[in-house]
């Protein structure tokens, strides 16, 4: 094989815009590591080189570059192969790099986070796709994309899309009921009873601060909270808030006091029974768990089952979220935020989306700006978009006491005025995680399960941490693992043991709300009490606010 001209090679090498990270990346290892680096590198690209001079098209295999545009030109699919081997080469001197663990880990995300954005897919210059489209269309798709790239420059966010499609109340979140309480903080929204007789427990929902309630009531056929009803339960819901400046001073201990243990209360005097199914997902599980632990701190056991999907109790492997939380970023946001603020959503969702930049940024980038496409209409990425706020005082309270020092598992913190013994919380548990969760790893969720001393159940689904979770039996997608043998202390060892079965969760989850549901009775016929009276239709007001 002869390695490629060495001018040429070069002349390359400076124009590559990856040269300089490895260059930078490279100064960090110990000289025999980057030798033996070098070579195999030079041995690859000398193939490669070959292949280019030779007019052999490369076999790129990266779904990226899989079209014929790519494929059936030689210098591109030469561009795509190059680029894919730089990622390959710097991939592998970043595991070389001697550094920490977690040094290693933001090391990795950093570089990964330029190698995505280096792709040549993403350069009109460089992607024939977006080239061929211009010639086809005229130069029309460029005037279109340059349209789309301004109004989303106008809405602060990328569309991923088409937000026309959409309306909150409309044809999102139309499951039928009432907004029967409400505080700053807070709306609280009874369902309307669809069977001609409900479980005696109802059941609360508590879905996450940080988005949206209605990502588990998006259109009927994939609504959980809708199939939660028709599986004869009494439904209550918490609608969050979307924080202004009348909040920005607001702490967990009001999110835990103030939110759920009040929406407790209003559950407890509307339906009578002191003993709710409860229900968290994600930090509106932390949250709910949080809640709980203060009610038995005063002893008050307010829960007769709990339910947590993707949820932390333990932050003792948070995954790649782990690159953003140390010492100095999070005191940085306490400095920010000390006299009260917010944590806008844009950068809540600008975090999220840099854990998958491929399929949350780049990829519409490529179609809505370089090709000039219109998003299509996905209910999940409207949701994914409607951004909210969160306090600055709650966000450093949670980052702090979670993320960094990982004290709520150990019974030290206070919230609320007592001390938060997890453990107190007396009540079986369905604990769900989704194998391919990038926020919640589901061996995180399943720690969960060695927290909590009811008896406990795990259900692991597929996909991630919104996909797992959304997966309607309508849909009859997907599968999901369980291990009902009750030996396995270790995720792992747990899954070594477990069932794969074919379809939802959703009716394992059912089942459970069945068996700590108690008895079957007649469904109120209005929703509320002479003490709290309907205040509006669901969705209610508070699910509509934007974000600034």
């Amino acid at each position: 094989m002869n390695l490629p001209d060495p001018q040429a090679f070069n002349a390359w090498m400076q124009s590559n815009p990856m040269a300089a990270m490895m260059q930078d990346v490279g100064a960090h290892i110990k000289p025999e590591a980057m030798e033996e680096l070098k070579n195999a590198y030079l041995k690859d690209f000398g193939e490669l080189w070959q292949d280019l001079l030779t007019g052999k098209t490369p076999s790129v295999s990266d779904r990226r570059f899989s079209s014929a545009a790519w494929q059936g030109n030689p210098m591109t699919a030469f561009n795509a192969a190059a680029y894919l081997l730089n990622a390959k080469f710097l991939n592998a001197m970043v595991e070389t790099v001697e550094a920490t663990p977690q040094q290693k880990q933001k090391i990795r995300f950093g570089v990964q986070q330029i190698i995505d954005a280096m792709s040549p897919a993403n350069f009109l210059a460089t992607n024939p796709e977006a080239q061929q489209k211009l010639i086809e269309t005229k130069g029309e798709s460029l005037t279109r994309g340059l349209a789309n790239m301004l109004g989303d420059m106008g809405k602060g966010h990328i569309s991923l899309s088409d937000e026309s499609a959409f309306e909150v109340g409309r044809n999102l979140a139309i499951t039928e009921g009432t907004v029967v309480y409400e505080n700053p903080l807070f709306q609280l929204i009874q369902y309307t009873p669809k069977t001609a007789t409900v479980s005696q427990t109802p059941l609360l929902m508590v879905p996450p601060c940080i988005n949206k309630f209605y990502i588990l009531d998006l259109q009927p056929e994939n609504s959980l909270v809708r199939y939660a009803v028709e599986q004869g339960n009494t439904v209550f819901l918490v609608s969050w808030a979307n924080p202004d400046k009348s909040l920005a001073r607001t702490t967990w201990d009001d999110y835990v006091e103030k939110g759920v243990i009040e929406a407790i209360r209003v559950v407890q005097d509307i339906s009578g029974v002191q003993k709710l199914n409860m229900f968290g997902f994600c930090v509106g599980g932390t949250i709910v768990s949080t809640a709980l632990a203060v009610l038995a701190a005063r002893g008050e056991q307010a829960a007769n089952s709990l339910t947590l999907l993707t949820t932390f109790l333990d932050f003792s492997d948070t995954g790649v979220l782990d690159v953003f939380v140390d010492e100095t970023q999070v005191s940085m946001r306490e400095q920010q935020l000390k006299d009260g603020g917010l944590m806008p959503g844009r950068d809540l969702a600008s975090t999220f989306s840099s854990l998958r930049p491929n399929d949350l940024v780049w990829n519409y980038v490529q179609s809505n700006y370089l090709k000039g496409n219109e998003p299509a209409a996905f209910d999940l990425l409207y949701w994914n978009s409607d951004s909210t706020n969160l306090p600055g005082p709650m966000f450093c309270w949670y980052l702090r006491n979670t993320y960094l020092e990982n004290k709520l598992k150990t019974g030290e913190l206070v919230v609320a005025g007592e001390k938060v013994d997890l453990r107190s919380i007396d009540a079986p548990a369905f604990v769900y995680g989704s194998r391919e969760d990038h926020i919640v790893p589901w061996p995180s969720a399943f720690d969960s399960l060695n927290i909590l001393s009811g008896k406990t159940r795990f259900v692991l689904g597929a996909s991630g941490h919104i996909a797992g979770v959304i997966n309607s039996p309508a849909k009859n997608k997907r599968n999901y693992w369980t291990n009902d043998s009750g030996k396995a202390k270790i995720a792992e060892n747990w899954f070594k043991g477990a069932t794969e079965v074919a379809g939802s969760w959703w009716p394992e989850w059912a089942k459970f709300l069945s068996d700590n549901g108690g008895k079957k009775v007649k469904p109120k016929a209005k929703p509320g009490n002479a003490k709290y009276q309907p205040i509006e239709a669901a969705p209610g007001r508070y699910v509509k606010v934007k974000a600034d």
